[in-house]
């Protein structure tokens, strides 16, 4: 096979697996049936381009091949004469919600599925991440921490779940969008955070991961223009996305926020970004999500690590912890702190923080104690807590980051 040929199918892996999956769901009902098909599609790519080039729509060109072969599969079965009559008229995606508004992307549709309030939160990540993002069941349960087969059985149950309770495979009606809202937007934003900084293995970006998620932000968006917390999500999203270029040097390895070249950030994305915060604010209602964007704001504002408003952001740290209290922004307003008035008040709130059950296992405790006794000169107390980070971390250039810092403090002893 042409390189050439294999780069143009893992970029439509990347970019139309959602796709695919989702308009397949939507005319078969069949999820296990969708994902079988969407990947024989994608074999068939494997096998043909190469010799027949790649075609103008890659997309159209694969939701036709799952289509095929999901008529082939359904024709075997006489029973489900009418679904296959329902495949066969597959034409065009675009449908309209109880509402009477286009929704044209199945994607979203999926999404708001997959995010059921009848499913346990863990199970909707998952499934969004199988589902939307195409990532295999190993690759989920090394994300999640959990054995392969567990995953897989999670999986599983998610799907029976959704047929046993006939939960609708749509956007809801307008009603209903509020409640669902919540959980829509902490799974997308769980999408998004595992392409900017992937859990486990040896990959330190996922782009198409952001990517996707930023996609179904703006239909959100779109979908609900009077929710400022849609827009909160989409303008973190963005300030985020915009440094991902110069989060990685030219080795592959990690840079931290304070030794990035800031003239790498992508300009467009922040101006866009903050409009988006600026206008979200105006409605007054100032959720998670937009406290953190006004934080990464702070970030993408700045000339430099040195002359950032960290007051400020120990502040915005404060007011997020009282809207969505949490140990994690504790540990980020600790960060905060310390900036503004020393590590060693930062490390107070830390060593404060070391008892919560809910960072028990979570690398970056260790690793941001870690820090602020390094930064205190303390060495040995520092290697420590590099050491036990680094039994935590899953992230293989993290870990090569903490490897890095440690040395440092190990030879300054």
């Amino acid at each position: 096979m042409t390189p050439d040929a294999r780069a143009a199918v893992a970029e439509a892996f990347h970019e139309e697996w959602g796709r695919v999956v989702a308009t397949l769901i939507r005319v078969t009902g069949d999820w296990d049936l969708a994902e079988e098909c969407a990947q024989d599609a994608f074999a068939e790519a494997l096998k043909r381009w190469p010799d027949t080039g790649v075609p103008r729509r890659p997309g159209g060109w694969l939701t036709t091949v799952a289509r095929n072969r999901a008529l082939d599969r359904l024709r075997r079965k006489t029973t489900e004469a009418i679904k296959l009559k329902e495949v066969a008229m597959l034409s065009s995606p675009t449908e309209t919600n109880d509402d009477g508004n286009a929704i044209g992307d199945d994607r979203l549709r999926l999404i708001f599925t997959c995010c059921h309030p009848a499913l346990p939160l863990d199970a909707r990540v998952a499934l969004t991440l199988r589902t939307l993002a195409g990532l295999t069941t190993a690759e989920i349960a090394r994300a999640f921490l959990v054995p392969e087969a567990t995953m897989a059985k999670r999986l599983v149950r998610a799907k029976h779940k959704i047929a046993n309770a006939n939960i609708p495979y749509r956007v809801p009606p307008a009603p209903l969008l509020p409640v669902r809202l919540t959980g829509v937007l902490a799974v997308l934003y769980l999408l998004f955070n595992e392409g900017y900084s992937v859990s486990a293995g040896e990959e330190t970006l996922r782009e198409s991961l952001s990517t996707e998620a930023i996609h179904l932000s703006r239909a959100l968006v779109e979908l609900m223009p009077d929710e400022p917390e849609t827009d909160g999500l989409l303008a973190l999203m963005l300030l985020q996305h915009s440094r991902r270029r110069a989060r990685i040097d030219d080795d592959g390895e990690l840079v931290t926020l304070e030794d990035q070249d800031r003239t790498q950030w992508d300009r467009a994305g922040i101006d866009e970004a903050v409009d988006l915060l600026t206008d979200a604010l105006r409605m007054g209602r100032a959720g998670p999500y937009q406290l953190q964007a006004a934080i990464a704001a702070c970030h993408a504002e700045a000339a430099d690590w040195t002359t950032t408003d960290w007051v400020e952001i120990a502040a915005l740290y404060q007011r997020l912890g009282t809207v969505a209290p949490s140990p994690i922004v504790e540990l980020n307003r600790a960060v905060a702190i310390a900036m503004a008035d020393g590590p060693a008040a930062g490390l107070a709130i830390v060593q404060e923080l070391a008892n919560a059950p809910a960072l028990r296992g979570y690398y970056l405790l260790d690793a941001t104690r870690a820090d602020l006794l390094r930064r205190l000169g303390r060495g040995p107390e520092a290697a420590e807590s590099y050491r036990r980070a680094l039994a935590l971390v899953g992230s293989e250039p993290e870990r090569r980051f903490l490897e890095r810092r440690l040395g440092e403090v190990a030879a300054d002893d």
